[in-house]
């Protein structure tokens, strides 16, 4: 068993090395993989739909590829997984909501045809909350999806399955969506490293306001690598960016004179926890101890714009919960229902004020951070939460009072990463944000991946459990069992 562990938490990047040195199978990969899924996804739940035969044919495939000595890539019979609104053929598609009627596509997204084109091994999709409008993992249709950091703990959302994958052993990269910091927040509050890449570097098939698809890893570099595959112009997307030459795997990153912004207060939302505070100071003593410029960056948000963001989310959803029958409403997680039919008399003029407020974030947040190479904050205010709460504060104004750090840079387009920079007393992971100037993805992965090797090893995480099953689980699993 600890075997199947090793194997399962191994990184992407040393799995490939020793394929290619032939001193490891995928096939011995996917196998051990599933092990460790076979025993954790009773007490996680991070799974929608399950490739297990397929998997372990593209395994195959791919081992004999090293064998001749022809892979398709770099990470050729690495285990990835797909969050469930990410299209793949003839998988349904419910957006984590028991009141819609799932529809099976019949193509597959841009991500999803990089990933099998570059010979990565599909282990299935990855739950999510009801249409993605919750940081947590609570859906109507799935469940709670835990922490496997501590089952009573959120793995937030809504890549909630993604990152309880991610922090579980479920394989090494795990792709999420993000359109006002569903990647960050669980990368975040699970101790992992999450890139919200910038708009329109990953083409969608169905493109939105501020949606993008972005990875999810234990380690920056992980991210780096799968960028390489899944970024790049697709016109399928009309939001892709244009072709650009991007070195991904330049590694020389020196912070000596960079120009370092650090904002600890979002302007709006609830206040930044002063733990919170203190790891994200901590990391900016680390830039500037190597010669880091850093200067502080006053709120350019505020409560009435962030408001208005949060408006303009309840109508949308709001139409798509009108759209359901009587019936399916009523499977909807009441908590979204609610939330959402607060938009329902939003009046036209009212929606185009959300808009107008929208745009203003976008010009606020880039003339802010424009002059500088990177900017620090918290991800979020908080730390994570109970893992059967649908967010982090309770009251139905305060929804969206955790995504003041994150919202801006979703909006504005500018790729944004979250890194392990600290623990609670009670080993809760604080995750802080390195947003970069728009389009500079490789810069801000660099500019992470240099925070990664540099900080106190007091900030890393540790991976993995010496269990596959800790004794912790069954007694937290046996006690929800009895509650009900």
């Amino acid at each position: 068993m600890t075997h199947s562990l090793d194997l399962a938490y191994l990184d992407a990047l040393t799995m490939g090395e020793r394929f290619r040195s032939r001193d490891l199978s995928p096939v011995e990969v996917v196998d051990a993989v599933h092990t460790v899924v076979e025993a954790r996804e009773p007490y996680l739940n991070a799974f929608h739909v399950r490739s297990l035969e397929d998997a372990r044919a593209s395994a195959e495939a791919s081992e004999q590829r090293w064998r001749d000595g022809t892979p398709l890539s770099a990470l050729d019979g690495v285990p990835i997984t797909l969050k469930e609104n990410i299209a793949r053929v003839g998988v349904p598609m419910a957006f984590g909501n028991a009141g819609v009627t799932p529809k099976t596509p019949d193509r597959s997204a841009p991500t999803t045809l990089r990933v099998e084109r570059a010979g990565l091994v599909l282990l299935g999709s990855t739950v999510m909350p009801d249409w993605g409008m919750l940081s947590s993992g609570v859906s109507s249709l799935h469940g709670v999806t835990r922490s496997p950091l501590d089952l009573r703990w959120t793995t937030g959302g809504s890549s909630s399955g993604a990152g309880a994958a991610a922090a579980g052993g479920y394989g090494p990269i795990h792709m999420g969506t993000d359109i006002g910091g569903s990647i960050r927040l669980p990368s975040a509050w699970l101790g992992l490293c999450g890139l919200k890449p910038s708009f329109g570097r990953v083409p969608l098939d169905s493109p939105y306001l501020a949606r993008v698809v972005g990875p999810m890893a234990r380690t920056v570099r992980e991210l780096t690598a799968i960028m390489e595959i899944v970024a790049g112009f697709d016109p399928v997307d009309y939001t892709a960016l244009p072709p650009a030459e991007i070195d991904w795997n330049e590694r020389d990153w020196d912070p000596q004179g960079l120009r370092v912004g650090l904002l600890l207060d979002a302007g709006c939302g609830g206040p930044t926890d002063p733990v919170v505070r203190a790891a994200v100071e901590e990391c900016a003593r680390v830039f500037e101890g190597a010669g880091a410029v850093v200067e502080p960056l006053l709120p350019f948000m505020s409560q009435e714009l962030l408001d208005a963001l949060d408006l303009f989310w309840r109508v949308r959803s709001w139409v798509d919960h009108r759209a359901l029958g009587p019936e399916a409403r009523n499977r909807v997680l009441p908590y979204v229902a609610n939330w959402c039919t607060a938009g329902s008399d939003t009046s036209g003029a009212d929606v185009m004020r959300c808009y107008q407020a929208i745009m203003e974030i976008q010009q606020l947040t880039t003339r802010a951070t424009e002059r500088f190479d990177v900017v620090l904050s918290p991800v979020a205010p908080v730390n994570a939460f109970a893992a059967e709460e649908p967010m982090p504060y309770h009251g139905d104004q305060a929804t969206m009072h955790h995504i003041g750090f994150t919202a801006p840079y979703s909006l504005s387009g500018q790729p944004a990463v979250s890194v392990n920079c600290g623990f609670t007393d009670d080993r809760r992971p604080i995750g802080v944000q390195l947003a970069g100037r728009r389009f500079d993805d490789a810069g801000v992965l660099r500019a992470s991946e240099w925070y990664e090797q540099a900080r106190p090893p007091s900030a890393a995480p540790a991976w993995p459990s010496d269990q596959v099953v800790p004794s912790h689980w069954s007694a937290h699993h046996a006690q929800t069992q009895e509650r009900r």
